[in-house]
């Protein structure tokens, strides 16, 4: 009998057993309220889906008008650079034409002095 342990020790043995019980009960019980339910899950994913889909769609819009923003900016530059291009032109047309004229007719005066 003496390795048999007496009544006061299985007594605090299983006290001790009863308590570690009790502590893995409530542990679980803890994970358990952290738990969300299939229904919450399923809703919040559902939410989530939706909002990812929003948030997709305003940001294809606001891809398009970026597209569209840069396309009419593009536009312009052509048509500034098109403009520009017609000035210059326009300019150099009134320049040469005017000295081209004055030669001509400084030729011809001189073509007349001359015969």
């Amino acid at each position: 009998m003496p390795d048999e342990p007496s009544v006061g020790e299985l007594g605090r043995t299983v006290e001790a057993l009863r308590h570690e019980i009790q502590a893995l009960g409530q542990g679980i019980n803890s994970r358990l309220d952290r738990v969300v339910s299939t229904e919450v899950y399923s809703l919040q994913s559902a939410y989530t889906d939706q909002r990812i889909t929003a948030l997709s769609q305003e940001l294809q819009k606001a891809r398009d008008a970026h597209d569209a923003l840069d396309a009419g900016f593009e536009q312009y530059q052509r048509d500034e650079r098109d403009r520009r291009e017609r000035e210059r032109q326009a300019r150099l047309y009134q320049l040469i034409v005017p000295m081209l004229l004055a030669l001509m007719s400084t030729a011809v005066a001189i073509w007349a002095v001359v015969s």
